[in-house]
């Protein structure tokens, strides 16, 4: 049944003084419709122009191919390539039911006209021709299966409609399309001289103008199912999110594709670090380590929550990295000294500001000599066991060298040995990666002095990285700090090509994808993303993310319209719209909401914003011992129970306490009772203790009756 817009009205009854007009006169109330604005005006284009090749509507160019021939065989979502297309395409396809008892009485035909040609070369001594024998086989199947109800015939018509803003542009699309088609062993042919109908062919009509068909059954038709690609769950991996086209699950393995890394691109405010966080937490569930450089303190309750190493990179921190680590592992066909001092050179451009090329090469040279003098050169025996120089002795070098170059790369290094940010980078190194999450904060580093930070954990993490092989995520915050030097920008992009070979991911997360992806190595390190996620988008960048992804119109509107945690998420070649989801435990570890943060404060369930003593009510209890710097002895957080047991003991051992409440009665020498219901109550609040051997405050309990 059709429903035409445009005649609706027209078959109504109309008044009787309107009706009275002569037999093919029109009625005063006809006269004024017609020159009436309607639907068709508003909807109409100014101007179509029909060519032979294409359609011209408005500023905008068209062109229709239809698919004549098709594979022998085809399997499951064998339209993939034509669905994630990199352009915009309109496809239409018609499905035509036949009547079997038509078809069965073409296909007896058939098979008789094959039995004759095949018996007519048998007699005749010539050789059966493998077609004619593939042709019969099928028709006997088909046949078998028609009169079994099995399966049922139609006949299937395929359209594909581009568009452009140029003729240049069009030719191009078309050829790309054709390509694609051609790998997939699809005959298309442009529809010459039909443009027309094969554009009304192409729209939401249900009109199918050019009637170029195929016959096809059942099982064949439903290949033909366009929208497989919205499903993107596996049997092993973790939980992203729910897919919002069906409702079903993403799940996910980063590590089963091509490589590990990702990127995840969002406007400020769109959960990108609660997505990151909530992904890092289940993948700890899996047995991967997790490193996170956090330029503002957002993992450091997920951090404490997990029992992980949290190291405050600063001038006043006692956590320290040494530019000057070697891994210590020797690789067949790389030169490990050769490759720190590339690394320690575009470290020295970033502290000192860019080098000249004679500098580049006396700081060559000087770094060479530091290490020679500490006994480390070329042959790899010398790289392992013995102690690396630090930033102090390439000073002492370069102050010792003869070039005046020298002097004055001396002199804008001080200011990192003796000046205003010494400590920082001029000590030994003692952090320890050894726990399941490792996060280093820069917050407290001056702006300046980010970019140097962000390369010198990249390459402190990298080194410790090749010691051992393990499964580990690394994930950068504002990636675009690293973006701004050339030299720096180069080597996360080497790290993003080698890390697969160490069984990493890499992650790097940016709010500024104008920055990110106007950068050469930003683009490259997008194309050596397997997966790549993206959440909400401002309008002025959406255009540069929809070039670099090739996304609809659709898309883009998705993006621009999506919610707090909403979204795209590409894994390989397919691609579903994301809703990330966390359960109520998750969601208090890793939420960046300021509002619930506070709430959070207020119920004690997180530290106060600049506390570094443990919180009394802590929302999930370590499961790992948090990391200790080397050479001090850790200290046991003990001070609940001493301060409980200090309650307990006589007024004579008490000592007084500032902001204590005075009592106008000295307190009484507590009861077995009493100190038994203070252990209870505090064990409630605080879990099980465990008071160990050391010899009771309290005295000796009565036993319980």
């Amino acid at each position: 049944m059709g429903l035409n817009l445009f005649t609706i009205g027209a078959n109504k009854p109309q008044p009787k003084k309107q009706q009275q007009g002569k037999k093919g006169e029109k009625t005063p109330a006809q006269v004024l419709a017609e020159g009436m604005l309607n639907v068709r005006d508003i909807i109409a284009p100014s101007a179509i122009e029909v060519d032979f090749t294409y359609l011209r509507i408005g500023n905008m160019y068209f062109r229709t191919i239809f698919v004549s021939g098709y594979p022998r065989f085809v399997g499951a979502n064998w339209l993939s390539p034509i669905i994630n297309f990199e352009h915009t395409l309109d496809v239409s396809m018609f499905y035509y039911p036949v009547k079997s008892k038509v078809i069965l009485d073409d296909l007896r035909r058939k098979i008789t006209e094959l039995e004759a040609t095949t018996m007519t070369n048998v007699e005749k001594g010539k050789i059966i021709d493998p077609v004619v024998s593939a042709a019969l086989e099928d028709a006997k199947t088909l046949q078998e299966q028609l009169v079994k109800g099995v399966e049922k015939y139609f006949q299937f018509s395929f359209y594909i409609t581009m568009s452009a803003e140029t003729p240049e542009e069009l030719e191009s699309i078309t050829s790309k399309l054709e390509s694609t088609l051609g790998a997939l062993l699809l005959i298309s042919k442009v529809a010459s001289l039909q443009m027309e109908d094969a554009f009304q062919s192409s729209i939401p009509t249900g009109l199918d103008k050019m009637l170029i068909t195929r016959n096809m059954d059942t099982t064949s038709l439903a290949t033909t199912f366009p929208f497989t690609s919205s499903d993107l769950t596996m049997e092993e991996g973790i939980m992203y999110g729910i897919n919002r086209h069906n409702g079903s699950l993403v799940i996910f393995d980063r590590f089963s594709l091509e490589n590990a890394n990702s990127v995840v691109f969002a406007k400020s405010g769109s959960g990108k670090s609660y997505f990151v966080k909530l992904e890092a937490l289940r993948l700890l569930v899996f047995g991967a380590e997790v490193m996170i450089i956090d330029p503002e303190e957002e993992y450091r309750t997920l951090c404490e929550a997990v029992g992980g190493n949290y190291i405050d990179f600063s001038a006043n921190s006692s956590h320290k990295i040494n530019p000057f680590d070697l891994s210590g592992v020797a690789v067949e066909g790389e030169n490990e000294l050769g490759q720190k001092l590339i690394g320690l050179i575009t470290l020295l451009k970033l502290m000192l500001g860019g080098l000249t090329a004679s500098e580049e090469a006396i700081l060559d040279r000087a770094l060479i000599e530091t290490y020679r003098i500490k006994g480390i050169t070329t042959d790899p025996d010398t790289q392992s066991g013995i102690e690396p120089p630090v930033m102090e002795d390439l000073y002492k070098v370069l102050m010792g060298a003869s070039e005046p170059e020298a002097k004055g790369m001396a002199e804008r290094l001080e200011r990192f040995i003796k000046g205003s940010m010494t400590g920082i980078f001029d000590s030994q190194s003692n952090i320890n990666l050894d726990s399941k999450m490792t996060v280093f904060s820069t917050k407290n580093l001056e702006e300046a002095l980010r970019p140097i930070a962000f390369y010198l954990i990249l390459d402190f993490v990298w080194t410790r990285i090749r010691r051992d092989l393990k499964k580990r995520i690394l994930i950068v915050e504002e990636a675009w700090y690293l973006l701004q030097n050339e030299d720096s920008a180069r080597f996360i992009y080497s790290i993003a090509k080698r890390a697969r070979k160490y069984y990493l991911g890499l992650t790097t997360i940016s709010q500024d994808v104008d920055d990110f992806l106007s950068s050469e190595y930003g683009k490259a390190i997008v194309t050596n993303s397997s997966i790549q996620i993206l959440l909400k988008q401002h309008p002025a960048g959406i255009d540069k993310v929809a070039e670099t992804f090739y996304l609809s119109e659709g898309e883009k509107r998705l993006l621009l319209a999506a919610a707090v945690g909403e979204g795209l998420f590409f894994a390989g070649a397919n691609h579903v719209a994301i809703k990330v989801m966390a359960s109520e435990a998750e969601h208090k570890l890793i939420t960046t909401n300021p509002e619930e943060l506070l709430k959070l404060r207020e119920q004690g369930l997180i530290k106060p914003l600049g506390s570094n003593s443990p919180s009394t009510t802590p929302a999930i209890p370590p499961i790992q011992k948090p990391y200790e710097p080397i050479g001090q002895t850790p200290k046991q957080d003990t001070s609940t129970i001493t301060d409980t047991a200090t309650s307990l003991q006589s007024p004579v051992e008490n000592k007084p306490q500032e902001n204590r409440v005075e009592q106008s009665a000295p307190p009484k020498e507590p009861s077995s009772e009493d100190i038994l219901r203070s252990v209870e109550s505090l064990s409630k609040d605080q879990g099980t203790i465990n008071l160990g051997n050391t010899p009771s405050q309290f005295g000796s309990a009565a036993p319980m009756e």
